[in-house]
């Protein structure tokens, strides 16, 4: 076994590589960029490499830096991660050439499988179902728009060497076939050091199911089941299950078995993913294999009890897999949710900052639930603008679905991130949606239920009470606080009213309380009744309530005569009064937001690419007027609405922050 392993990566999956080599023994060795000179990957690791500036094409995807690195330490092996060169050809051939062992499959299984491109004829010629597509290098966006009408529209404009939702696009039209090319083109170049592009038909209403696969130098192949990842936002996969609620038996079987076949057919070993388009009909098309450890991997992880990493590490020793097929069985359901830094209020923009509180609900694991939380980050630690917006993934597993559900749930509602824009609330909002909780998804869910973004959650009414009912014990709790302070009597209980207003949510509830040691009796003007009991005491940000024996988790912030709280994807500001300051507050006039309709302000932090028109220039509604490039990512800003430019305000090659002036309108 390898005494020293060199993690050619960073974040989370640099941390996830060194926690399993620890368990086994073996030394670490972390490289980081001027960017991640803090960071926890490095901070973990037994030794750690400089290899140069922030943005990866000047460090993690330069392999010279790499292999110096190796040199340097003496390190024995590399794993690659997943993105920057886990699917390098080069960069595997360097390896061998140095006499170093890379820990995934050889550089001829990741020339044939991790090009999409090649990967899709060898599929081909093996008998695998396969998407309709173009498979020949396109040379330019005309020809894109050619080849697209010919496919016939909707087609998927992908990156060959792409992985992550980079470089990928949706088009619907000649203008988005052509845009789309351009801009795939061009992330793709950034992101992978290869520009090539292909383009396929896009299936309507399908689902994303991936098969992992884990194969030795000895001939054994096996599956480890399926992950369902059909929740995805840009082609980017947001959650994903284990197994997946959709597939029977048979299908899973026949799909593993393809999924081994291929794997064979390339003399491919280490573990890897070959990824397939499902319709409604159960008719699955092969997608593409990624030949290195996926994003999601820890949901196979809980389900089967096989540490991925570990095997990739083994097999890479030259040691036979351990189990067989027959041994695999499913245990269970296992869910993953992305935290990503980006603003689910702002079109899920990235976002980046200093995380000012970073607290993960508590890892946990017994035969009724596990929470387990992958992370990169630390509190007081900085998103940067040069890499992958994903902060952490959380993942719960339980015996059943409608559990681990519940799992996530809860600590989704206990994971607590300030400092930056976060798609908490949206995870939240997509565990109690009714079509995930069915199991009723497709690729398209978020622009299906989603179509204007995501505008928050508005709470149903049983939940909405259970949080007016903890707002007024937790408002006696400090008041009475306030009532010890002040010192106004030695029974300062006396001083705190009985009659209190909660509004929130649009609606007002009168409600009076009684309070015994054990906790707090509120009762409804309309007759409801809740028992409240709890520990929490006025500064804590997070508060753990029993109402009437279900469970119910606060995120707490103190605003003028109540408190913002966050649960379930609701963002609420909560005023408890008593009645005759909440008559008073009817009274007092509605603050309007600002109007900023003339104005085309900058949704993210990030680089002005380009920008498309001219002052004095009447554009249309739809019309592209500039693009945003942020995290490796391209957005083109458009026309709301038929307007004149009036001035522009910023140049290509410009850094913006949030809400920068772009652009005037007449």
């Amino acid at each position: 076994m390898f005494k020293k392993i060199l993690i050619a990566n960073r974040g989370e999956i640099a941390c996830r590589v060194i926690k399993t080599a620890r368990k086994m023994g073996i030394g670490t060795v972390a490289v980081y960029s001027d960017a991640d000179r803090n960071a926890l990957h490095v901070q973990m690791a037994d030794e750690a490499v400089h290899i140069g500036p922030p943005p990866a094409n000047q460090s993690y995807i330069v392999i010279d830096k790499i292999m110096a690195a190796i040199r340097h330490t003496g390190a024995e092996a590399v794993h690659p991660g997943y993105g920057f060169l886990s699917e390098n050809m080069k960069f595997a051939e360097a390896l061998e050439k140095e006499g170093v062992t890379f820990v995934g499959p050889p550089s001829p299984a990741i020339e044939a499988m991790g090009d999409k491109i090649t990967s899709k004829k060898i599929a081909m010629e093996a008998g695998v179902n396969t998407v309709p597509g173009y498979m020949g290098l396109i040379a330019d966006a005309e020809e894109a728009v050619k080849i697209s009408r010919e496919i016939g529209y909707p087609v998927m404009i992908k990156a060959s060497a792409g992985g992550g939702g980079k470089g990928m696009r949706i088009a619907w039209n000649d203008e988005e076939a052509a845009e789309g090319f351009q801009s795939s083109k061009n992330e793709a170049a950034s992101s992978f050091g290869d520009d090539r592009i292909f383009i396929e038909k896009f299936v309507t209403q399908p689902r994303h199911i991936e098969i992992q696969v884990l194969a030795d130098k000895h001939g054994n192949c096996v599956y480890l089941h399926e992950r369902e990842c059909s929740i995805q936002r840009r082609n980017q996969k947001v959650i994903e299950e284990a197994p997946s609620p959709f597939l029977d038996e048979a299908t899973r079987k026949a799909m593993g078995e393809q999924a081994c076949a291929l794997a064979r057919a390339v003399g491919y070993t280490s573990a890897g993913t070959v990824e397939f388009i499902v319709d409604g009909q159960k008719n699955f098309y092969f997608l593409e294999m990624n030949t290195r450890l996926q994003v999601e991997h820890p949901v196979t992880e809980l389900i089967t009890g096989v540490d991925l990493v570990e095997q990739m590490i083994r097999v890479a020793a030259g040691e036979k897999l351990p189990f067989a097929q027959k041994d695999l069985k499913i245990n269970g359901w296992a869910i993953e949710s992305r935290l990503y830094a980006e603003d689910p209020y702002r079109g899920f923009l990235p976002s980046i900052g200093r995380l000012s509180r970073y607290r993960p609900p508590a890892e946990a694991a017994d035969t009724r639930g596990v929470v387990r939380n992958d992370t990169g980050v630390y509190e007081g630690g900085e998103i940067s603008m040069y890499y992958d917006p994903m902060i952490a993934k959380l993942c719960t597993w339980a015996p059943t679905r409608a559990q681990s559900i519940e799992g996530m749930r809860q600590a989704l509602d206990e994971f607590e991130v300030e400092g930056i824009g976060h798609n908490l609330p949206f995870l939240s909002a997509v565990m109690d949606h009714p079509r995930f909780v069915e199991g009723a998804m497709t690729t398209a869910f978020i622009a299906e239920e989603y179509p204007e973004g995501f505008a928050g959650v508005e709470l149903g009414e049983d939940i909405l009470r259970r949080v007016a009912a903890s707002a007024a014990a937790m408002h006696r709790v400090a008041e009475i606080r306030r009532a010890r302070i002040s010192g106004r009597m030695d029974n300062h209980e006396r001083h705190v009213g009985e009659d209190w207003v909660v509004s929130l949510q649009g609606q007002s509830f009168p409600l009076t309380i009684e309070a015994d040691r054990e906790g707090a009796t509120v009762r409804f003007g309309d007759g409801g009744e809740y028992r409240v009991s709890s520990d929490w005491v006025p500064g804590q940000s997070l508060a753990r309530l029993d109402v009437n024996g279900t469970r119910v988790v606060l995120k707490v912030g103190k605003i003028p005569s109540g408190f913002r709280l966050r649960i379930r994807g609701a963002d609420l500001k909560v005023h408890v009064r008593t009645p005759r300051q909440a008559e008073l507050a009817g009274l007092m006039p509605e603050k309007l937001p600002p109007d900023t309709s003339r104005f085309l302000l900058c949704p993210m932090p990030g680089l002005i690419v380009r920008i498309n028109v001219e002052e004095g220039q009447e554009v249309q509604e739809g019309q592209a007027l500039c693009t945003v490039e942020a995290m490796k990512m391209e957005n083109i800003l458009r026309a709301e609405k038929k307007a004149v430019v009036r001035r522009i305000a910023a140049i290509a090659g410009q850094s913006l922050k949030v809400d920068d002036v772009i652009m005037e309108f007449e």
